[in-house]
């Protein structure tokens, strides 16, 4: 594995492991996992094992494959949202923001029977991610301009079939994180910056300066994953599986640039910050009514409350140990319910239909942030599956997420007061579609 995870290859890795937007619970990457798991909303992701996927949801599934088989695709993501103004106070800043854009999200898996009982398989894909970008300046720009988080997560797992109707399976998992923060700094003429000393004379805002910040971090750290498989009846299978926290502590710098020298300086530093992302429980049914028509479903839980903020601090300069910038998120736990259905119309084909009901951690409006404008959403998924051979599968899965009317009201002035980030008040329409292909071999 350490030959795999280099300084190198990291970054090279993040560089398509992203998403243009989060589409499960918070930034989290459910259903972007797999194609065929996208054309059923995420149902039954923890006891159907068609695919070498298998390994991210439920490990267990492995015992379900054939001998050796693989798995890989892409996930391409369209996100699109648009804030209208009801009331902000912010320190100069005006306009609203329509905006989105495109990610991608790849995923590999490979599966290898060591005997008849025992697997072995590994598994690479992304499975938090996000990207809210807004012209610069805008409304909130005080608050953010962009947000990018990026996730490689590398997971080498084993499963063993116990008996006809048990497999049990397990697995370790060393995920990387980058993430990217940048905002506009509004700074009040002072020492160094005033008028007389032509630092901020061209300003239209007067007496603010528009400086902008960058903060960069980045981190590794292991995890751990279980999983059960249970099978009822040759047509019926119950899969639960369990994800760990992940917890890192994520280090970089902060850069400040603008017409100020002073202010320049003083805000550029090293920085750290730690964070736990959260853990997950799935438990989920897959029946067969008949040789052409399977029943899905899927609960899961996530402990989002792992983050009830982010304090970001200075690890060095004259300002070290103080706080450069806080994330007051007061995440709560979320669900997520699902339920699909497959039709197999031949041999060589199969339809696939889903939908998911997936709980937001935001608590309210006051917490919501303009670099996650997230609510509670709603999945309308269908797919297809093509066999042009016994031992391949092309799938292709499409969803349409909608998320309720999103209000924000986030007063930086009460949770950020040294930072000059004023009031955003307004609401956001966001929608979300997502397609995604996959191929699946066996051999």
């Amino acid at each position: 594995m350490q030959r795999i995870i280099t300084p190198r290859l990291i970054p090279a890795l993040l560089a398509i492991a992203f998403a243009g937007g989060a589409n499960a619970s918070g930034f989290q990457l459910m259903g972007e996992q797999s194609a065929s798991g996208i054309g059923n909303a995420g149902a039954g992701s923890a006891a159907v094992a068609e695919n070498a996927s298998t390994i991210y949801y439920n490990p267990a599934g492995m015992t379900q494959l054939q001998a050796r088989e693989v798995s890989g695709g892409l996930s391409i993501v369209k996100t699109g949202f648009s804030f209208t103004n009801e009331g902000s106070i912010t320190p100069g800043f005006s306009g609203n923001e329509d905006g989105g854009g495109w990610g991608f999200v790849p995923n590999g898996y490979g599966s290898w029977a060591l005997t008849k009982d025992i697997y072995i398989g590994l598994g690479i894909g992304a499975p938090f991610g996000l990207k809210v970008e807004y012209d610069d300046p805008w409304q909130g720009s005080a608050h953010s301009n962009s947000f990018e988080i990026k996730t490689i997560n590398i997971n080498p797992s084993i499963a063993w079939r116990a008996n006809e109707w048990l497999s049990l399976g397990a697995g370790i998992n060393y995920q990387f994180i980058d993430a990217t923060y940048k905002r506009n700094v509004a700074v009040a003429t002072g020492p160094g910056i005033t008028a007389a000393t032509a630092t901020c004379p061209a300003d239209p805002r007067g007496t603010f300066c528009n400086s902008k910040a960058r903060l960069e971090m980045d981190d590794g750290a292991w995890g751990w994953n279980i999983g059960a498989l249970f099978t009822l009846a040759p047509r019926t299978k119950i899969g639960m599986s369990y994800r760990s926290e992940v917890k890192y502590k994520a280090e970089g710098d902060v850069t400040v640039e603008g017409p100020s020298a002073a202010v320049n300086a003083g805000g550029t530093s090293n920085i750290e910050a730690n964070v736990t992302l959260p853990d997950t429980f799935i438990l989920s049914v897959a029946h067969g009514l008949n040789d052409q028509i399977e029943l899905l479903g899927d609960i899961s839980w996530t402990g989002w409350s792992s983050i009830p903020y982010l304090d970001i601090v200075r690890t060095s300069g004259s300002a070290s140990g103080s706080l450069v910038q806080k994330l007051d998120t007061r995440f709560d736990d979320a669900w997520r319910f699902a339920l699909g259905m497959n039709y197999k119309l031949d041999e060589a084909w199969k339809l696939r239909f889903g939908i998911a009901y997936d709980q937001t951690p935001v608590p309210s409006a006051e917490y919501r942030l303009t670099s996650l404008p997230d609510n509670d959403r709603t999945w309308f998924s269908a797919g297809f599956q093509y066999k042009p051979a016994k031992n391949m599968a092309v799938d292709v899965g499409m969803a349409y997420i909608y998320l309720s009317d999103t209000e924000i009201n986030n007063d930086g002035r009460t949770t950020n007061p040294s930072t000059n980030k004023g009031l955003v008040r307004g609401s956001y329409d966001n929608y979300s579609f997502i397609i995604g292909s996959q191929l699946s071999m066996s051999f």
